[in-house]
């Protein structure tokens, strides 16, 4: 069994999560990451996506925005502009903000924050569905 580290999450409006976690997964500027303890030291930025945090009783999921992470010998922490929990989401607002984007990029061609609102709509929606 994989050894227990300190995880917290911290948006502007709360601390989000504050426990023990075996592993953790979050997508990174670079890519999906996964941090076990012990894992090599370091700080990343973060891009939209589905966290997955593993504990001992159990797998969360949530949505996750943009934000940094710290990740030490036995800790992560995680500084996020919003993450939420699957039953904070509105699936109905998350699907017409994907529509929206889509609809945007597709008139507008590609620019950064339309790429943004549709990367955080679609791990909204995957949160959603990827529930345990």
């Amino acid at each position: 069994m994989a050894e227990a580290f300190a995880l917290k999450i911290i948006t502007p409006e709360r601390t989000f999560y504050k426990g023990e976690a075996t592993f953790v997964e979050f997508t990174s500027e670079n890519g999906e990451v996964g941090v076990y303890k012990h894992h090599e030291p370091m700080t990343m930025l973060l891009s939209p996506g589905v966290l997955t945090i593993h504990e001992e009783g159990g797998i969360k999921k949530a949505a996750l925005h943009a934000g940094f992470a710290e990740i030490t010998d036995d800790a992560v922490y995680i500084l996020a502009q919003i993450a939420e929990w699957p039953e904070e989401i509105d699936r109905n607002r998350a699907e017409q903000a994907k529509i929206r984007a889509e609809r945007r990029l597709q008139e507008n061609g590609s620019n950064r924050l339309d790429e943004l609102a549709l990367r955080r709509a679609i791990a909204r929606i995957e949160a959603l569905e990827n529930t345990i």
